[in-house]
């Protein structure tokens, strides 16, 4: 299982590099677009929509709300990331909660808001810099990886049980020390101060969890392990996105608000 990880990984890290660094930008954009389409693809089988038409018609629709948001960007990318920052602290305090029904109107919308403001977020941060991108999509990785080294190691106190039965406290706190690491290193190569790195950095990391336990949630609610297939021994697009989801608004909303650009 961990060998197959390690290759899925290591293929799309290449395709990663080809697309934020070789491919022409308009490629690229294009392709992040249809990364979170296939998102709301799989989004929509926690819908409970019984034929593939009325989840494409789903998936028509966040692909509209995305390229509206497209076509106005950057104007409306500060409103579509403040929503979006409203929301994850929102699903922070309703994962305190779950087990709770949730109606499938709110899957609808739940939806909408995962999804449009990730799309925003990674584009504008491309826009930014390719580096910048890559440099949001470490901070979650080094959280995901440090917390499921730690977690497997010394995972005792369940951190969402009803959620995520996998998950510890103690990976969480794996994943930060990690992040932490990340943060150092790049203050050393960088003129940004640690003492601002290293705290925004970690909020990235701490809100990446948020994201992968809200839609684990909404798996759970639908009876679903995985999103999907897609990358052998990492699931679907959204179990490789979810976590992505909630820190990408962040990083660009803290990237202004800190000035780091």
């Amino acid at each position: 299982m961990l060998k197959t990880r390690v290759i899925t990984a290591v293929v799309a890290l290449v395709v990663l590099g080809i697309v934020l660094f070789v491919v022409p930008p308009l490629l690229a954009e294009i392709t992040i677009g249809v990364v979170v389409l296939a998102g709301a693809w799989e989004w929509s089988a926690f819908l409970g929509l019984p034929r593939a038409a009325p989840r494409a018609v789903y998936t028509g629709i966040i692909g509209v709300c995305g390229a509206a948001s497209y076509y106005f960007l950057p104007a409306a990318s500060d409103l579509v990331l403040q929503i979006a920052f409203v929301w994850w602290f929102v699903a922070f305090i309703w994962t305190m909660f779950f087990p709770t029904p949730i109606p499938l109107f709110l899957r609808w919308l739940c939806g909408a808001l995962v999804l449009v403001p990730l799309f925003v977020a990674l584009v504008q941060l491309y826009r930014i810099g390719a580096d910048k991108l890559l440099f949001a999509l470490l901070i979650v990785w080094a959280a995901d990886a440090g917390a499921y080294f730690a977690g497997k190691r010394f995972g005792r106190v369940k951190l969402a049980p009803s959620i995520s039965p996998g998950k510890t406290w103690e990976g969480v706190f794996g994943g930060l020390v990690i992040v932490s690491i990340l943060a150092v290193g790049v203050a050393q190569w960088t003129d940004v101060s640690l003492a601002v790195l290293l705290p925004f950095c970690l909020a990235v990391a701490a809100l990446s969890v948020v994201g992968d336990l809200t839609v684990s949630m909404f798996k759970r609610t639908a009876g679903i392990k995985d999103s999907g297939t897609l990358f052998p021994g990492h699931g679907g697009v959204l179990d490789r996105v979810d976590s992505v989801s909630a820190a990408a608004p962040l990083f660009v909303l803290g990237l202004g608000w800190l000035r780091l650009v």
